[in-house]
C-alpha cells in the first residue's frame, strides 16, 4: 500500500483542499494510507505566499519533505506555487508543480503516471488562474482529523485590495451551486458531524456568479431548512457583505438542527480612514464601528473577531492610533494581527512612505497585548453562564480534560468521559485559568 503524506500552509481553504485530496487517495480503491515523514511514497506540499514570510515557510517546507523523504515523489501546489512556480521548480527534489487552478486533479495525476523530474527541468502545470469562471468542486469530501469539518462553497476574489496577492493567485470569485453544497452538508451529517464551517476566500460573495444569482443568506436558509446538520459556522466575512438578515439569522433563537453560530470573523485591516482609502477598502472607520455595535445589539453574547494589517504604506502613528483606539472601544473577542508584507504584483509594493520593519513590529506587539486582553475580557464576561459545547474527539494536552468550543467560539475544558465526544453539552464557565483558558463543568439533567 503506498503511503501519503500531505503538508499544508495558510489559510482554512488550503486546510479544506488539502482533507479533501488526501481523502481521495485515501478512499480510493488504488492504494493509499496515510503515512509519515521517511515512509511517504507520495508527499504534496500544499503552499501559501499571502505574506513573504508565508513565501519563504513554503519553500521551507518543500526543502524539508524532500530531504525528509528519499525517494518520495514530490508535488508542490498551493498559491505560491501559482504565483512563483519557477522558484518552486528550481528546487532540487521536486517533481511536479500544480497550480490551484488544476489542484482538484491532483489525485487523478497521482493514480495515472505522475509525470516526474527529469534532469534539470521540473514539469509545471500553473496556467493562467484569472479566466477561471467556474468553480471546480473538490474531488472529496473534506472530512476526518477534526469535530468541525470545512465545506468550500467558494473561491477567489475581486475585490483587488492594493496590498493582497490573493486574487492573483486564485483567480475571479466563482461559487459552489447550492445543490452540490447542500449533497455535501447532507453526506457531513450522514457521517455523524453536528457542526460545518463554511469557508472560502470571499465567502460574502457566494452565489454572485450562479444563474440565477443568490446569496449566501439565501444558501444558510436552506441549509437550515434542510436540517440535514446540527450548526453552521462561517468563516471570515467582509463588513459591508455581513447583512443584517444574516445577523438577524444567527440571532433567531432557533434550536439545531441548522442553527447559525454566532460568531463572525470580520477584517477591519485598518481604522484609519485615509489608510483604507490606500488600501481600497470599500467602508470606513464609522461603518465597521456601526457594524460591530448593530451585531453587539442583536447578539450580545457574539463572539466577533478582528483583523488588522499593521504597517501599511504611509500609516503614520496617528493613522496606527486611530486603528488601536477604535480596537480598544470595542467590544470585539479576539484580534488576529498581520504586518504589512509588500508582495511584488500589488499596487502597495511600490507606495513610497513604507514603514520601518522595526516600526511594525513595536506596533504589532501593541496590538497583540490589545487583543489578548480583549480575548481575556469577552471570555471573563461569560464566566458564570451556560454554554452549548461541542465536545471534541481528542482531549487537551495539557490537562487531559475535554474539550471543545461553543457557538460563540469560546474554547472550554472539563471533566467528563469520553463518550461524551461528538456531543453537545451544556457546560458552566466556572473561571478563567491562569494561562487563560475557560474552565468549565457539564450540567446535568438539564431538561
Amino acid at each position: 500500500m503506498k503511503k501519503i503524506l500531505i503538508k499544508t500552509l495558510g489559510c482554512k481553504v488550503n486546510q479544506c483542499e488539502s482533507e479533501a485530496i488526501r481523502n481521495a487517495l485515501v478512499e480510493s480503491d488504488h492504494g493509499f494510507a496515510i503515512g509519515d515523514d521517511g515512509m511517504a511514497d507520495v508527499v504534496i506540499v500544499n503552499t501559501c505566499t499571502v505574506t513573504r514570510k508565508a513565501a519563504m515557510q513554503s519553500r521551507q517546507a518543500v526543502r524539508q519533505a524532500v530531504r525528509a523523504n528519499p525517494g518520495a515523489r514530490i508535488v508542490v501546489t498551493g498559491c505560491h506555487a501559482q504565483t512563483a512556480p519557477a522558484e518552486l521548480a528550481a528546487i532540487e527534489g521536486v517533481d511536479l508543480i500544480v497550480g490551484n487552478r488544476d489542484k482538484h486533479l491532483i489525485p487523478r495525476q497521482i493514480y495515472s503516471d505522475m509525470p516526474k523530474r527529469t534532469g534539470d527541468h521540473t514539469p509545471v502545470e500553473c496556467p493562467d488562474i484569472a479566466g477561471i469562471v467556474q468553480f471546480d468542486v473538490l474531488p472529496g469530501i473534506a472530512h476526518g482529523g477534526r469535530t468541525r469539518p470545512f465545506l468550500k462553497i467558494q473561491d477567489g476574489c475581486n475585490a483587488f485590495c492594493t496590498y493582497c496577492i490573493v486574487p492573483h493567485a486564485r483567480g475571479r470569485s466563482r461559487s459552489l451551486p447550492m445543490d452540490p453544497a447542500l449533497r455535501q452538508i447532507e453526506q457531513l451529517g450522514r457521517l455523524g458531524y453536528r457542526e460545518v464551517v463554511l469557508t472560502g476566500i470571499h465567502i460574502g460573495c457566494y452565489g454572485h456568479d450562479l444563474t440565477p444569482a443568490i446569496g449566501l443568506y439565501d444558501l444558510l436558509c436552506r441549509i437550515r431548512d434542510a436540517g440535514a446538520i446540527d450548526r453552521v459556522r462561517i468563516s471570515s466575512i467582509e463588513p459591508a457583505e455581513l447583512s443584517d438578515d444574516i445577523i438577524n439569522l444567527a440571532a433567531s433563537g432557533e434550536e439545531p438542527p441548522g442553527r447559525l453560530c454566532p460568531h463572525f470573523h470580520i477584517p477591519l485591516q485598518s481604522g484609519d480612514g485615509g489608510i483604507l482609502k490606500r488600501m481600497h477598502r470599500p467602508y470606513g472607520r464609522d461603518y465597521f464601528m456601526e457594524l460591530v455595535q448593530r451585531i453587539i445589539g442583536r447578539l450580545p453574547d457574539a463572539a466577533i473577531g478582528v483583523d488588522t494589517l499593521i504597517g501599511f504604506p504611509g500609516e503614520t502613528d496617528e493613522a496606527f492610533e486611530n486603528t488601536y483606539a477604535l480596537i480598544q472601544s470595542l467590544p470585539v473577542a479576539y484580534l488576529h494581527v498581520f504586518p504589512f508584507s509588500a508582495r511584488e504584483g500589488t499596487p502597495a509594493f511600490s507606495f513610497k512612505d513604507q514603514v520601518p520593519a522595526p516600526v511594525i513590529k513595536k506596533r504589532c506587539a501593541r496590538m497583540r497585548r490589545l487583543g489578548s486582553k480583549k480575548r481575556r475580557e469577552f471570555y471573563a464576561r461569560h464566566v458564570g453562564k451556560v454554554v452549548t459545547v461541542l465536545v471534541e474527539e481528542t482531549r487537551d494536552r495539557t490537562s487531559g480534560r475535554l474539550k471543545g468550543f461553543s457557538d460563540n467560539y469560546i474554547p472550554v475544558t472539563f471533566d467528563g468521559p469520553d463518550d461524551l465526544a461528538n456531543t453537545f453539552q451544556p457546560v458552566e464557565i466556572q473561571r478563567i485559568s491562569s494561562e487563560g483558558v475557560p474552565r468549565g463543568v457539564v450540567i446535568l439533567n438539564v431538561e
